[in-house]
C-alpha cells in the first residue's frame, strides 16, 4: 500500500490529502507543526470567510498577474465553481455578496474546517500535530521535531504545503526556505503581499488621524488604478485599497528605492469644475472651511492635503485642484512580512513539472502559498491554494500509478 505524507495542514495540504485518498489503497498522513491544523485558515475567516469570487473566469485568472499562464490550467481543473460545489458537498451553503465575493452562509471558517477534517478522518487520513518538518536525513527519510524528540519517517511520495512567511505564530514562518535551498531548489525571496506601508507622517498628523478611514478615493500606482478606501495608521497606511495595490508599490520600492501612492481625493468631481470652485473668493473663510465648502473635503482628506503640500500650493487654487485629483503620497517601506496577509516569492515554478513535482526530487510535490505566486484578497488566495493542492494531489496519484504500471 503506497504511503504519502502531506507536510502542512492548511487548505492546500488538506485538499491534496483529499484528492490522494480518493484513490483506494493509498495511506495518507498529514503532519502539522501547530497543535491543530488549519490555524491560519481559521484566522482568515474571523471577519467572514471569503472563499472565492464569482467574477467571470477570464477576469478571475487575470488576478494572478504574471503567474496567470501557470495557474489558469490548474484553475480550470479546480476553480471557483468547483470550490463552491465541493463546499456544498460538505453540507455548507454559500452565497455571493454584492461585491461578487463568495462566503459560507454562516460566514465562519470553523464549521467548514470541522466538516472537512471529519471527512478526511473518516476516509482514513491520519493527522499528526506538533510535528515540525526539519528536512531529510542522509537516507531520504523525513525528519520531524516532535514533543518526544526527533522522529524519522519514510513515504512513497510527499506533498509540501508549508505556507508562506506571514503570520508565523499560526505556522507560516518560512522556515522551509533554507531546507529546500539546501537541496538545490530555487526559491525566490519571500516578500510581504497584501500589506500595509510605512509613511513618514508628521507627529501632528499621526496623532490626529491614526485610525481614521479615508473613504471614496481612487488610488493608482503606475497604470494600476482602483477605487476604494483605506485606513491611516500611526506609522502609515493599510486596508483593502492599499492591499490591492501593494504589489506594484512594493515592486517599485524594491526597484528604485522610492514609490508613491497617487490619490484622487474627489473622484466624482472633474478637475476643471474643482479648479473653478476653488478659485471662487474665499472671503473670511479659513482654508479648512474653503476646502469643505468648495471641494467637499474635510477631516482626514483635508489633513492629507496639509500634510503633503507646501503652503504655496495650498494657496494656489489651480495647483491645489490638481493636487486634489492627483496627490502623491510617498511610502517608505512595506510593513514587516509577519504582518502581511500573504507573501510573494517562494518555490520557483521552473523547479516544478506541470503536476507541481520538484524535478530534482522525484516524488516530492509542492502546493499552496509556498509557491512563487501572489494575488489580491477577495477569494483569490484561497482558491489558488486549493487549486494547487488539488493539482499536487492529482500529481501524486498519477506519479504513483505510473510507477506501479512500470513495475
Amino acid at each position: 500500500m503506497p504511503s504519502i505524507a502531506i507536510v502542512g495542514g492548511g487548505p492546500a495540504g488538506l485538499m491534496a490529502a483529499e484528492r490522494i485518498v480518493a484513490v483506494d489503497g493509498q495511506k495518507v498522513a498529514i503532519f502539522d507543526a501547530m497543535p491543530s491544523p488549519g490555524r491560519k485558515f481559521l484566522m482568515a475567516g474571523r471577519g467572514g470567510l471569503n472563499i472565492t469570487h464569482a467574477e467571470p473566469a477570464d477576469a478571475f485568472a487575470g488576478r494572478y498577474g504574471s503567474r496567470r499562464g501557470i495557474l489558469e490550467p490548474l484553475l480550470r481543473e479546480f476553480g471557483p465553481e468547483h470550490l463552491r460545489a465541493w463546499i456544498h458537498g460538505l453540507g455548507i451553503e454559500t452565497f455571493v455578496g454584492t461585491s461578487g465575493r463568495v462566503f459560507p452562509k454562516e460566514m465562519k471558517a470553523a464549521p467548514l474546517l470541522r466538516a472537512w477534517l471529519h471527512r478526511l478522518r473518516v476516509a482514513g487520513v491520519e493527522i499528526r500535530v506538533r510535528h515540525r518538518w526539519l528536512g531529510w536525513d542522509a537516507t531520504g527519510a523525513l525528519r520531524f521535531l516532535t514533543p518526544d524528540g526527533e522522529r524519522l519517517a519514510r513515504f512513497d511520495a510527499v506533498v509540501l504545503a508549508l505556507g508562506g512567511g506571514s503570520w508565523a505564530k499560526l505556522g507560516s514562518d518560512g522556515a522551509w526556505v533554507p531546507l529546500l535551498a539546501h537541496e538545490g531548489v530555487p526559491v525566490a525571496p519571500l516578500q510581504p503581499a497584501n500589506c500595509g506601508f510605512d509613511v513618514a507622517w508628521s507627529p501632528h498628523f499621526s496623532a490626529r488621524f491614526a485610525g481614521h478611514p479615508v473613504k471614496s478615493v481612487v488610488a493608482s500606482v503606475g497604470e494600476r488604478r482602483q477605487q476604494g478606501e483605506f485606513n491611516i495608521t500611526a506609522s502609515g497606511i493599510e486596508g483593502g485599497l492599499i492591499y490591492a495595490l501593494s504589489a506594484p508599490l512594493r515592486d517599485r520600492l524594491t526597484a528604485t528605492g522610492a514609490a508613491a501612492l497617487h490619490l484622487d481625493l474627489a473622484p466624482g468631481r472633474p478637475l476643471a469644475r474643482l479648479a473653478a470652485d476653488l478659485a471662487r473668493p474665499r472671503g473670511r473663510d479659513s482654508l479648512t472651511n474653503h476646502l469643505r465648502r468648495r471641494a467637499g473635503l474635510e477631516g482626514v482628506k483635508a489633513g492629507l492635503l496639509r500634510e503633503c503640500l507646501l503652503p504655496e500650493v495650498l494657496n494656489d487654487s489651480q495647483r491645489l485642484a490638481a493636487a486634489i485629483k492627483d496627490l502623491p503620497l510617498p511610502v517608505v517601506a512595506p510593513r514587516p512580512i509577519d504582518e502581511a496577509i500573504s507573501t510573494a516569492g517562494g518555490v520557483d515554478f521552473s523547479a516544478l513539472d506541470e503536476r507541481l513535482m520538484l524535478r530534482e526530487l522525484p516524488g516530492v510535490f509542492c502546493a499552496g502559498e509556498m509557491l512563487d505566486w501572489e494575488a489580491p484578497t477577495g477569494g483569490y488566495l484561497l482558491t489558488a491554494c486549493m487549486a494547487t493542492g488539488y493539482a499536487a494531489g492529482e500529481g501524486v496519484n498519477r506519479w504513483l500509478a505510473s510507477r506501479q504500471s512500470a513495475q
